[in-house]
């Protein structure tokens, strides 16, 4: 039997853009093209908080946390005056709380691999097409790893979508004032400062769940390419011939 490498190379590279006018291709390039934007505005975030620190007759300072991906919080530090009468520039240092790194990592990871399996099956769809189509097994085995993908989508954008809820909390302003020991000095002022931008984490999300309605709609399609689809194909075609007699 000859090997699925010995047909590539038989079958010779030919690049075809047909195939992008029909919805199979089609809908694997947005596919590829939204897992990018999926992994690409989560894996490179990094922001700010800030808080506004007043000691008793002094000027207000204003204190900055930064943050990043993979939002393992507990690892980013800032520096809070102590207040402390006749001892000036003294400093506590703070950490911000939380691990959110889990369900962060495990959403990039899903677009990675989304956009890896997109860019090999766009090869094939557009430069072997043939050689996808000559047996059940390509369609097949496309339709088990396209199923596969749209519930690790599910899964890693409603976990990511959770996670990305507890980091606002954890780095909201309000927030982190109340958790700093000179806050709780009547004799000090505080209060929230800058906010983190977070329009970017946010269309993190919104993309996790637009790669969910493309990786599931786009198992139709496959479908119609398996042996399922074919033979049932007929069977129907049968009963509309023969009627009711």
């Amino acid at each position: 039997m000859e090997s699925v490498a010995q047909k590539v190379l038989s079958a010779g590279f030919n690049v075809d853009l047909g195939p992008l006018k029909e919805p199979l291709a089609f809908i694997r390039l947005l596919q590829w093209v939204f897992a990018i934007f999926a992994f690409a505005t989560t894996g490179g975030y990094s922001g700010t908080t800030g808080i506004n620190v007043q000691c008793q007759g002094s000027a207000s300072q204003e204190i900055l946390a930064d943050f990043n991906y993979p939002f393992r919080l507990m690892q980013h530090s800032y520096n809070v005056p102590d207040c402390k009468i006749n001892q000036t520039a003294t400093t506590t240092e703070y950490f911000l709380t939380g691990n959110y790194s889990s369900s962060a990592q495990f959403y990039v990871c899903i677009g990675v691999l989304a956009f890896l399996y997109a860019t090999a099956t766009l090869v094939l769809y557009l430069c072997y097409q043939p050689l996808y189509r000559e047996s059940s097994r390509g369609p097949t085995v496309d339709l088990l790893v396209t199923v596969a993908m749209a519930i690790l989508w599910l899964s890693s954008s409603s976990a990511w979508a959770q996670g990305l809820t507890d980091v606002k909390r954890a780095t909201s302003p309000a927030n982190v004032v109340v958790l700093l020991q000179v806050c709780k000095d009547i004799n000090n002022t505080c209060s929230p400062g800058a906010l983190p931008h977070m329009g970017r984490l946010n269309a993190s999300v919104i993309f996790g769940f637009l790669n969910l309605i493309l990786w599931g709609g786009n198992c139709w399609f496959i479908y119609k390419e398996t042996p399922f689809h074919k033979s049932a194909s007929p069977a129907a075609d049968v009963e509309e011939a023969v009627g009711p007699s």
